[in-house]
């Protein structure tokens, strides 16, 4: 194995060092400079609050009303580098003019404008982590370039290597997959979001077969990335056939319910039976299948509670699927009246109840039987249908019922509660027994 750190080489960077310091860095033109470029930022920090809001207003002017706030969302960040970058080139204007030596701060300039350019251009990256992190990738490489330190940079994280039988792992090999992986990874959550909306504005497709085949597509293009950036790191991919063995043994004993989800997933986007909007009942959960994951399925109840419940619940359990075929859904609804009453007109009534609620379908039709005869009431059932059970079915109920209520009063048909009679059989009489002295 060889060393990971070569320190011959280091020795030779620190005494290289030592030198330019000594010989470059500790002059008086060098630290003339410094002072030019620290005066420079030391202008620009206050300067920059005033040039954003230059910028701003000028974003909200007329002739840039169309695309003004995408510019000044991506030029009002960069406010403090730009002006810092014009003081720099007055100032190297003015050394060139003068003939004073300005190589250092014609560094500074090069610095600031690629950091400008290359920020500015990273902005059009949506996503700020990705965006930010192209920047600083992109700015290293360009000021190591600046600088002309690239090729010593390489050198040096090339040196600081592993031998690992016949792969040899060194950190610019390292840096190089990490950076493989990040853009390929990106590549493929673009090109992912945009097959998956170009899948979910197919007609043909249900929503269950459209949600399958985004995941499906989404999984074979990370696969691809992952795959391509382990190959330009040099990694002989037959090498991982030795750990599936193990995988498949931890797969068998530690992610039995996880493979399970997955795979109760994948059966429910290809049979169809539940799809995102269905409204579905799983034990007590009663809601709207608001997205179908890889693991697990989310239901909103009427009360904005999101349930997460596993996909292998759904699969093994019973599950009342109340727009599964059509979104008609049939309500059962007991009301009991007295043995006094019209039975025929509290029928009638009860009809009638149901025809004036706005989420009672016309047709079918609503019925109202009669069911028994019960202990304290006649029984009656009445059969309502409605067609958008995902607005809540209790509360159509008591809509019905409130009606009800005010047509039994209105036409003097009773409503009976439960009533008792208490038969008192006659007490026999009791002996009493009296003492002497009593």
């Amino acid at each position: 194995m060889d060393k990971l750190i070569d320190t011959q080489a280091l020795q030779a960077y620190y005494a290289e060092l030592t030198r330019w310091v000594v010989e470059d860095v500790l002059v008086f033109s060098t630290l003339g400079q410094v002072a030019v470029i620290l005066v420079a930022i030391l202008v620009a920090l206050p300067a920059a609050p005033g040039f954003r809001r230059l910028i701003e207003r000028l974003g909200r002017t007329r002739w840039l009303e169309r695309g003004g706030d995408r510019a000044v969302s991506i030029i009002a960040p960069l406010a403090l580098p730009i002006v810092w970058l014009v003081l720099q080139w007055i100032s190297v204007i003015v050394a060139s003019q003068a003939g004073w030596p300005h190589h250092i701060v014609q560094i500074t300039v090069s610095l600031l404008t690629a950091w400008v350019v290359i920020r500015f251009a990273s902005q059009l990256v949506r996503d700020p982590t990705w965006s930010r992190m192209i920047a600083i990738v992109a700015w290293t490489v360009a000021a190591l370039n600046i600088v002309g330190l690239l090729d010593d940079a390489i050198a040096l994280l090339d040196s600081l290597a592993l031998q690992l039988g016949t792969l040899r792992l060194s950190a610019l090999t390292a840096i190089k997959g990490v950076l493989a992986l990040a853009i390929l990874l990106w590549l493929a959550s673009v090109v992912s979001n945009l097959l998956e909306r170009r899948i979910s504005s197919l007609p043909n497709l249900t929503p269950s077969v459209q949600v399958l085949f985004a995941k499906l597509l989404k999984i074979v293009l990370i696969t691809i990335a992952i795959v391509a950036a382990l190959s330009t790191v040099g990694i002989d991919l037959t090498a991982f056939a030795v750990f599936s063995g193990a995988v498949g043994v931890g797969v068998g004993f530690g992610l039995q319910k996880v493979v399970s989800n997955l795979i109760s997933g994948v059966i429910l986007l290809m049979d169809k039976s539940v799809k995102p909007g269905d409204v579905i009942e799983v034990g007590q959960t009663y809601g709207w299948i608001n997205t179908l994951g890889a693991r697990y399925a989310s239901v909103v109840t009427r009360d904005g509670t999101e349930y997460l419940i596993p996909n292998e619940d759904i699969i093994t359990q019973q599950v009342v699927n109340w727009s599964y075929s059509n979104n008609l859904v049939r309500l059962k609804i007991p009301i009991g009246v007295s043995y006094k009453s019209d039975v025929r007109k509290a029928i009638a009534l009860c009809l009638e109840a149901a025809g004036e609620v706005e989420r009672v379908v016309k047709e079918p039709k609503s019925v109202c039987l009669l069911k028994g005869f019960g202990d304290s009431s006649v029984d009656l059932e009445l059969r309502i249908w409605i067609e958008d059970p995902q607005n809540g079915v209790s509360n159509v109920k008591s809509m019905v019922l409130l009606l009800v209520w005010d047509k039994f009063h209105a036409h003097d048909i009773e409503i009976p509660f439960p009533q008792r009679d208490l038969h008192i059989r006659s007490a026999e009489p009791v002996p009493v027994v009296t003492g002497p002295g009593s």
